[in-house]
């Protein structure tokens, strides 16, 4: 494949590129600034500009920063009491700071040229083992070791068919983290293919085309498909976002009262 087929590719945007020429290794590894640590560092920076001007002179009639940063506010901790309870509100700030980094991940990850971080495998499953590992030691901890193993055979299964149901519900705790990772990093990753071939198909119908007339109706409609599909892509990152963070409620939720 050549170079400039290869910078073409709708998965060319997906590739993980150092910043600077001399790579870092430590203890064999290299640690060397990425284009990828480059944006989850522009996401942290964006979040806090976000947050610290709306919650800094905070008032009784806010203005539109205040009420943005409100409603991602009273969101999250409606979701979190409606899910888990209200003994769930002592992790709201861990559940808060997931949705808000996934979620400007997601938005800026819709910026031309920028780069998808959540469309990255390694990345969405790093945040899911951390919910995994945090969920269960929380129901290990409020539990304790006995009671937290009673949650692979829920109450009322026949003795005779607990050797079935037992490695069927570790099987499904331990996806957990697969699952969640997965639906996230895919999402992102085929949305953004998709919106990568629509721009190459405009470029392709609007100026590469036969004919004046050829060039406005292919072009034309290749842009306002890939208009729409944008718009469409933007409610897909915010609904994600929200889907992470609510099924990380409802793995708290199963740690706290072993549901």
């Amino acid at each position: 494949m050549s170079e400039e087929h290869a910078a073409h590719s709708p998965l060319a945007q997906f590739e993980v590129i150092p910043l600077h020429s001399n790579p870092i290794h430590v203890l064999g590894y290299d640690v060397s600034f990425t284009n990828a640590a480059l944006w989850m560092v522009l996401t942290v920076v964006a979040i806090v500009a976000f947050l610290l001007p709306a919650s800094r002179k905070l008032s009784l009639v806010p203005n539109r920063l205040q009420s943005s940063a409100e409603i991602l506010v009273d969101f999250i901790d409606d979701t979190l009491k409606e899910v888990a309870g209200k003994e769930a509100l002592p992790y709201f700030s861990f559940i808060f700071t997931l949705f808000i980094f996934i979620l400007f991940c997601n938005l800026m990850g819709m910026i031309p040229s920028s780069f998808a971080v959540t469309s990255h495998i390694i990345v969405t499953f790093a945040m899911a083992a951390f919910v995994f590992v945090g969920v269960t030691l929380v129901a290990i901890l409020k539990n304790g070791p006995v009671k937290f193993l009673k949650f692979f055979l829920p109450e009322g299964t026949p003795w005779w068919i607990a050797w079935l149901v037992i490695p069927i519900e570790l099987v499904s705790y331990l996806a957990r983290p697969a699952s969640l990772s997965i639906r996230l990093a895919a999402n992102m990753t085929a949305g953004h293919i998709t919106l990568k071939v629509l721009a190459t198909l405009v470029v392709t119908f609007g100026i590469l085309g036969d004919g004046l007339v050829s060039n406005i109706l292919g072009g034309g409609g290749m842009f306002t498909l890939l208009f729409l599909l944008t718009a469409f892509e933007f409610g897909i990152a915010i609904i994600q976002a929200y889907i992470f963070t609510l099924l990380a409620c409802v793995y708290l939720n199963d740690a706290l009262h072993l549901h």
